[in-house]
């Protein structure tokens, strides 16, 4: 379910654009994206903090988008997310000492500091790389084009990096304790 409405705006994004444009479809993003918001109050979850930046983003070049009628607001929008994604995983590290990698994760994995510190700067890179690229495919490619890729090429590059870290982080993880089998347990104990 969490997976669905995290990428629910940007499905509703792509179909509204094939059906009736890329202003129709900003609007539709925008609605999307505060339709998120709507359903976190009324599940009385916290409202994460990167919903409301991309939320922000999303309203404040959305909105530039339609009322300019340019559609080059909406393609900056990618790109200074993943370019703020980047820059706060970085900032954060090494200037404030709190690797925000390690805040979310930490609770579900245990992992050498130095561990934690090389995927926090991967996943910083990995977000300027995918700004950089918008970019590129933003100011390069025809409209459509760039629709398709923010879709699915930066979607599909968000798993593959996904899984790619989780692999490497598999080494890292500690082993859990097996638990002794039955049979070790009665010979353990001492025969009366």
């Amino acid at each position: 379910m969490q997976l669905f409405l995290e990428y629910f705006p940007l499905f509703i994004f792509f179909i509204i654009n094939s059906l009736a444009g890329i202003y129709w479809a900003t609007a539709s993003l925008i609605v999307a994206a505060f339709v998120q918001i709507i359903y976190f109050k009324l599940t009385k979850q916290k409202i994460p903090a990167k919903q409301w930046i991309i939320f922000g983003l999303i309203v404040v070049f959305g909105g530039l988008t339609i009322y300019l009628q340019n559609d080059a607001f909406l393609k900056w929008k990618v790109t200074i997310i993943n370019a703020f994604f980047a820059i706060a995983l970085l900032i954060s590290n090494y200037v404030f000492n709190k690797n925000i990698i390690k805040e979310f994760l930490g609770e579900s994995l245990t992992l050498p500091e130095n561990i934690w510190s090389k995927l926090n700067f991967s996943w910083a890179v990995f977000f300027l790389f995918c700004a950089l690229l918008n970019y590129y495919v933003a100011f390069n490619y025809d409209l459509d084009t760039w629709v398709n890729f923010k879709v699915f090429g930066l979607t599909g590059l968000m798993f593959v990096f996904s899984i790619t870290s989780i692999l490497a982080l598999y080494k890292h993880l500690p082993l859990e304790e097996a638990e002794p089998d039955s049979d070790e347990i009665k010979e353990d104990k001492p025969q009366s």
